[in-house]
């Protein structure tokens, strides 16, 4: 193992000789196959460990020259792969770092990698050694919630500044898809999720860098993945382990001011923290309505940048608070970047928000009906709420063993009622009773999917009344119910749609069904 060992530490390239090697794959998901193709493609020995597998991936994997492990109970490792005499197994982040092929490895000490320090290694496929190209650079994004947005922003505003630039990663697009792009990128902006962080700068030679890197908040989310508050926060904190230019910061999150602190960086690089509030200097912030630079110029003591003002954003869908601070990191990424201010402006005249993320889906008699399915966790539920002052909130789904107490305790007051869709509506429940005892609570206790956001939407527009926002925000993952949540959102709205009899007409007067 020692040698095996020595040849992966000195595998730094994609242009060095990875052929032969045998690599373990644990995971057939849209990662797992990037990592297959990818090895497959440089020629190792791939075989591909899944519990399940796509039937078009599995297919794939037969004309690429991988081996496919199909088992359904993976509690022990498969005869074949122990057969297989792996020398370095490769991870998707959907395996618990605990899962026992994982522990076999580490009881084999065998090499594990996730997809991310893959990549990392490989990133130089279109700019080899001698050739006078550089490698792209990475800016690296992670958080509990936003991650997504403010990785569309920062790569929309490089792309509008006149950068070659992928957005990749737990965003949806591999990042070795992206590295191995043909056309080549200046920069890719790459989406980072706790799950991936964990896995990232163990094995000497693939130690990542990111040009710039920021973590945008930290909530309770994924604890029965990591175990702790403290691994979940330890995993999120790696964004930072050398930085070159900037690690930006949630000036209102502790947390994250504190992974700064005690960031290895490289030396040169500076924090740099945005917030809601006034910005100091090397800051982004607001003064007046006014989104401010005080950290990319020369006095930036005495003077600051104006980016854009609440109005414009206002215009634009893009005033909710969580939005504003997810532009502001963004625009502190873009900044560190060479970005100019007035190409800023200009992105965020134009810029929407995805779909399912605070999308706005109709209005009737003066009721918002708003779709924030992406509000997977509390703290994503929490920044959508505030944003409105009077709400029918339907809320449920998996918890993921997140307390909800605090969330239900700080809204109670903005709530008009709750509707609780999901499989772990008892423990919501008792959460309203004991925080809101006199609030009207309802239970959607549908067991198909199709059944669920018909009966939801009923429901909740039986409670609202003029003023009122209805928000799907379910503080929780859709797995128990829907493929994902994005589903889980489309199905809301067709049935928000289906409830006020048909797609909303801009041209007609808006009005409620009969007997509402």
């Amino acid at each position: 193992m020692t040698g095996s060992r020595e040849r992966l530490e000195a595998l730094t390239s994609w242009h060095h000789d990875w052929s032969g090697l045998r690599v373990a794959v644990f995971g057939l998901g849209v990662t797992g196959f990037s990592v297959a193709d990818t090895l497959a493609e440089l020629g190792a020995q791939v075989l591909v460990v899944a519990s399940r597998a796509d039937a078009e991936r599995a297919m794939l994997l037969e004309v690429i020259g991988a081996e496919l492990l199909e088992e359904p109970d993976l509690s022990a490792p498969p005869a074949r792969l122990v057969e297989f005499d792996p020398e370095l197994i490769v991870v998707s982040p959907g395996f618990h770092w605990d899962h026992p092929l994982l522990l076999w490895a580490d009881r084999g000490d065998l090499p594990v990698w996730g997809d991310i320090e893959l990549a990392w290694r490989l990133r130089d496929k279109v700019a080899p050694p001698g050739s006078g190209n550089s490698p792209a650079d990475w800016i690296c994004v992670t958080g509990t919630n936003g991650k997504t947005t403010t990785v569309q922003l920062t790569a929309t505003m490089l792309l509008a500044g006149g950068s070659r630039v992928a957005p990749c990663g737990n965003i949806g697009v591999p990042v070795l898809d992206a590295i191995r792009d043909p056309q080549g990128f200046d920069v890719l902006v790459v989406e980072l999720s706790s799950y991936q962080l964990h896995w990232v700068n163990r094995n000497r030679g693939g130690v990542l860098s990111p040009y710039s890197a920021a973590c945008l908040n930290i909530a309770d989310d994924h604890l029965d993945w990591h175990g702790s508050m403290e691994a979940y926060i330890a995993a999120k904190a790696k964004v930072y382990d050398n930085a070159q230019v900037a690690c930006v910061y949630n000036r209102a999150d502790q947390n994250t001011l504190r992974m700064v602190e005690e960031a290895e960086v490289i030396e040169g690089a500076r924090a740099i923290g945005f917030g809601l509030d006034i910005p100091g200097p090397s800051d982004f912030g607001i003064v007046d309505g006014i989104l401010c630079d005080r950290a990319f110029l020369e006095d930036r003591r005495n003077s600051a940048i104006e980016l854009t003002t609440l109005d414009e954003l206002a215009e634009a869908g893009l005033a909710a608070p969580h939005v504003v601070a997810n532009i502001l990191a963004a625009s502190a990424l873009a900044r560190s970047y060479g970005v100019e201010p007035q190409v800023i402006r200009d992105v965020l005249t134009a810029f929407r928000l995805d779909a399912h993320r605070i999308e706005l889906v109709r209005v009737e008699a003066g009721v918002s009906w708003v779709d924030d399915s992406k509000a997977t966790n509390p703290h994503a539920a929490d920044a959508s709420l505030r944003a409105y002052p009077s709400v029918v909130w339907v809320v449920g789904g998996l918890l993921k063993g997140v307390d909800i107490d605090q969330l239900v305790s700080a809204h109670a007051e903005r709530l008009r009622g709750a509707v609780l869709i999901g499989v772990d509506r008892a423990a919501l429940l008792a959460a309203f009773e004991r925080h809101a005892p006199g609030l009207p609570v309802l239970e959607v206790e549908a067991d198909e999917t199709e059944g669920v956001m018909p009966l939801a939407v009923r429901l909740a527009g039986g409670l609202a009344r003029e003023g009122d926002t209805v928000l799907l925000a379910p503080a929780a993952a859709s797995m128990d119910q829907f493929t994902d949540y994005a589903e889980r959102g489309r199905l809301f709205q067709a049935a928000v749609n289906e409830f006020f009899g048909g797609e909303a007409d801009d041209d007609e007067p808006a009005s409620r069904p009969p007997g509402a």
